[in-house]
């Protein structure tokens, strides 16, 4: 069984049922990574954690340090790695609490580095990018959830903004028009360089709120807590039962 890494977004920064044997501080090439690896069981089975905003959540989207978590996942071993992201829906069927297995991605971020390949090269690298999530591991996310009656959206276009804010509703407006079924801050650059190291990586995308524009009035962040709460209580359920598959 390949060892799996569970990245944890807002509303998980611990994982609820994990036998912890160690935490790790990790020294990269590309710095430091958003917190120590946590070591574990899940269900039986071995798997790291790592909490991306670091454990006290106070590392906002754009500050993350991408490149030295997935590096740090890679280096302990890990092949395949399941990202949590939070998120809002564009769709209507994206509706708070519920979760989404996005199968493209939109990037809309700048500023963040967002590749290994830029120093020190043989040669230029290109990767391909075409179907940026994981099929395997995206299916079986899909086939655990239909098997523990989970509800959840099989397919979908993660649109990936810089943040911190969040955004305007004429900025969901454009998103929607590009084909984003929903927006999300950490989505980019952590699939490209997971690529990039050759990780099978797919995400549990969790419905926090509903876009701008798409609700009534302001979106608050204490809605967005209490949404997120239902919605991680399935993605814990979800890898109880994924985790011994993978």
């Amino acid at each position: 069984m390949a060892k799996l890494a569970i990245i944890g977004g807002t509303g998980l920064t611990s994982l609820k049922g994990l036998e912890i044997v160690k935490r790790e501080v990790s020294h990269t090439p590309y710095g430091e990574p958003s917190g120590p690896l946590v070591h574990g069981e899940l269900a039986g089975n071995e798997v790291m954690f790592l909490p991306r905003h670091g454990s006290g959540h106070t590392i906002p989207p754009h500050k993350i340090n991408y490149r030295a978590n997935l590096w740090a996942l890679r280096e302990n071993g890990a092949e395949k790695v399941i990202a949590v992201n939070a998120i809002g829906g564009i769709r209507a069927d994206l509706t708070p609490g519920r979760l989404a297995f996005p199968d493209q991605i939109i990037d809309y971020t700048w500023s963040r580095v967002n590749t290994y390949f830029e120093e020190g090269l043989t040669h230029v690298t290109h990767i391909d990018f075409t179907e940026p999530y994981c099929s395997e591991l995206r299916q079986l996310l899909l086939e655990v959830a239909e098997d523990v009656g989970i509800d959840a959206a099989g397919e979908g276009t993660y649109g990936a903004t810089q943040g911190p804010r969040l955004e305007t509703r004429a900025e969901i407006d454009r998103l929607e028009r590009d084909g984003c079924d929903m927006v999300g801050m950490t989505g980019m650059p952590e699939a490209a360089l997971a690529r990039e190291l050759d990780l099978c990586y797919a995400s549990i995308a969790v419905v926090a709120n509903v876009a701008a524009g798409r609700g009534e009035g302001e979106i608050t962040m204490a809605a967005i807590e209490q949404h997120l709460m239902s919605g991680m209580e399935s993605v814990r359920r979800l890898l109880e039962t994924a985790v011994p598959r993978c």
